[in-house]
């Protein structure tokens, strides 16, 4: 199992309903996407005080390797993902990625 965690760093003029529609897009490939089985997002509490310049994030769980990247070749991701970056300071750089191999845990 995979879990893709993304964090974004949002510009403060960042259009609220914009993020909103980008995540309901998201969460509409679960179950569309072979091995797309979970997704969940919301605001970065930030807790330990280690992550505040990314205010939002989001986690896809992926059955294995093979599903996260049919997931990221798929043209509807990769247009949600193109509003994403719109959204993000300085586009792409604030977006952070992280796959998390959980297969074996």
């Amino acid at each position: 199992m995979i879990e893709h965690v993304v964090m974004l760093a949002l510009e403060d003029r960042h259009g609220g309903a914009e993020l909103a529609a980008v995540m309901a897009g998201l969460a509409g490939l679960v179950g569309r996407l072979d091995g797309f089985t979970g997704f969940r997002h919301g605001p970065n509490r930030d807790f330990e005080g280690k992550s505040g310049a990314y205010p939002y994030g989001f986690a896809c769980t992926f059955r294995d390797a093979a599903a996260l990247q049919a997931y990221a070749g798929d043209a509807g991701h990769m247009a949600l993902g193109a509003r994403l970056v719109a959204l993000c300071k300085g586009g792409g750089e604030g977006i952070m990625v992280i796959d998390l191999d959980l297969s074996g845990a």
